[in-house]
């Protein structure tokens, strides 16, 4: 399991955005600078951004932040996509921050954590909820639903030791939690499955904050205990 790419976007406009300034940073291409990336703790959300330096987040409002500070997607996934869409996906095309091989990342526990590199520890929180900035920014209609429908959304992770990273540093998960909330599933919970909300509470504090929260009040107008 190894690293392939780590990916730093530019604020950039698309056709489509929520952000009011009309930019997005969702263009991450391979960082080419020399020496390694840092990655710390951003801050909460509404303040921080990316945990990962010089990458840039427009809209605080639903990016970046302390559960999303960052992104993983793995090859193998961007090649599937290669083939269903018929054309190139280069490494940080989905606005990712880093492309990992060898690594399931949406069969990764939610709290799974992962040490890159010799100091670098992130843990995974959440799948990535698709957005019509996503849609627009690849230009495939009805993206969002294929998206989706297909449930391999690719990891949010929050730091738990800052680090510096660079391509091809290896990935070891360090601790897998013995519940079964995969990012799949809390993805599937989270979209077109609801009532998957109260399983993906067995992940408890390790789950994204935003989604803890709407898997309680799912509960609670349940009464469900």
């Amino acid at each position: 399991m190894k690293l392939l790419t780590v990916n730093v976007g530019t604020p950039r406009a698309v056709d489509y955005t929520a952000n009011p300034g009309g930019l997005t940073g969702i263009d991450k291409r391979p960082f080419k600078g020399e020496g390694a990336v840092r990655v710390a703790e951003p801050g909460p959300r509404g303040m921080g951004g990316s945990g990962v330096v010089g990458d840039a987040v427009c809209d605080l409002r639903h990016h970046g932040g302390s559960d999303q500070a960052v992104y993983a997607f793995a090859r193998e996934d961007l090649d599937f996509w290669e083939g269903e869409l018929g054309r190139p996906l280069a490494n940080g095309s989905f606005g990712e921050n880093l492309t990992t091989a060898g690594l399931d990342v949406n069969g990764a526990r939610i709290g799974e954590r992962w040490r890159i590199g010799d100091r670098l520890v992130l843990e995974v929180t959440h799948g990535r909820v698709p957005c019509r900035t996503f849609a627009s920014w690849l230009g495939e209609q009805g993206w969002v639903r294929r998206f989706t429908e297909h449930a391999a959304p690719g990891a949010y992770l929050r730091v738990i030791e800052p680090g510096e990273i660079r391509a091809g540093d290896a990935i070891e998960i360090v601790h897998r939690p013995d519940h079964g909330v995969t990012v799949t599933m809390a993805f599937r919970a989270q979209t077109v499955e609801r009532g998957l909300l109260p399983q993906v509470l067995a992940a408890g504090d390790a789950l994204h904050q935003g989604l803890l929260a709407t898997a309680r009040e799912y509960m609670e107008k349940r009464g469900i205990a």
